[in-house]
């Protein structure tokens, strides 16, 4: 299953550009990550002559890599297809394309009346149109220039009915439904996450003594996260059932926060991740901790839930930054 490809077509001066950055920031605000391909670019800046780019392609590269702490360039000596690019990228959950006209992809279209220029192609064969006519056929629907959260709510309606979609888990009914997973790739999916429980200075003083009751904190909860890992499927509703290949939780005292720190990091080689899996498996280690205690201290917070990495999978690797 692809990313959804939505494009946008207009003729120059229309403003498409410009209702496309505004789309993309509103996107960006509901956390939908957005890629944006354009076709017929008149140039680039990176490549113009005595660029890095250019040097090594007039010494013959057919192809130039330029990377930096926060961004990554390709530039080939040959123009690609859209198929190819949307093949590549694979750290988004939305693509929209300006250009490539003929492709088969479903359309924006846009007019604005001052250019003295109608839609590119007849206003039926778009899914939607920004313009500013009020002449437009009857059925599409239609959206004013500035109008950009009307507009989002639109493309996400999309996205949720496209069949190459694996952003949402609804069906075209809007109804829940589990992802079928059945045409990815099998491919080693890792992830780590991690949580942490805030103890009171007796609780933690109890813990590191191996004092309470119920017997040995950590090492109860370690089993706990293991079996929670395993039974995530039972508990969150549309994961798949996955063979784990290997989990694995680590837990320590931390003096300074008072605090039990938990991290859990699970594998497989599958079709989907298992992030879930991690932060279920943090989860259960951390409830257990408090159910181990609770008969000392029923004012314990359990906090900081979170994923710090994942690897697999088409979406990429992700690594939290450590201050996040």
């Amino acid at each position: 299953m692809g990313i959804p490809v939505i494009g946008f077509a207009a003729w120059s001066g229309t403003g498409k550009t410009t209702v496309i950055e505004a789309l993309v920031r509103e996107l960006t605000r509901r956390n939908i990550r957005t890629a944006v391909i354009k076709h017929d670019a008149h140039g680039f800046e990176i490549d113009r002559e005595g660029k890095d780019s250019r040097r090594f392609a007039q010494a013959g590269a057919q192809t130039v890599l330029l990377t930096s702490p926060d961004a990554t360039a390709s530039v080939r000596r040959r123009g690609s297809t859209l198929e190819e690019l949307t093949a590549e990228i694979r750290d988004a959950d939305l693509i929209l394309v300006e250009g490539f006209k003929d492709a088969p992809i479903p359309r924006i279209g846009l007019c604005r009346t001052d250019t003295g220029k109608d839609f590119p192609a007849p206003p039926e064969t778009y899914i939607a149109l920004v313009t500013d006519r009020t002449d437009t056929p009857p059925g599409i629907p239609r959206f004013a220039f500035g109008d950009t959260e009307a507009l989002a709510d639109f493309v996400t309606g999309v996205m949720k009915k496209m069949p190459e979609n694996d952003f949402t888990h609804f069906n075209d009914e809007g109804r829940a439904r589990m992802v079928d997973v059945g045409e990815k790739a099998v491919t080693r999916r890792t992830a780590t996450a991690a949580a942490r429980v805030l103890v009171s200075r007796t609780t933690f003083d109890l813990i590191r003594s191996g004092g309470m009751k119920k017997g040995d904190v950590l090492t109860v909860a370690q089993i706990a996260g293991i079996m929670g890992a395993k039974r995530t499927p039972d508990l969150i509703p549309m994961c798949h059932p996955i063979a784990l290949s290997g989990i694995d939780l680590k837990l320590s005292l931390d003096e300074e926060r008072c605090s039990v720190e938990i991290e859990a990091t699970v594998s497989c080689d599958g079709r989907t991740g298992v992030e879930m899996e991690a932060l279920t498996a943090a989860s259960t280690a951390a409830l257990t901790v408090y159910d181990m205690c609770k008969a000392v201290q029923k004012d314990m917070v359990i906090t900081d839930v979170r994923l710090l990495s994942k690897t697999g999978g088409v979406h990429g690797d992700f690594r939290r930054a450590e201050n996040e």
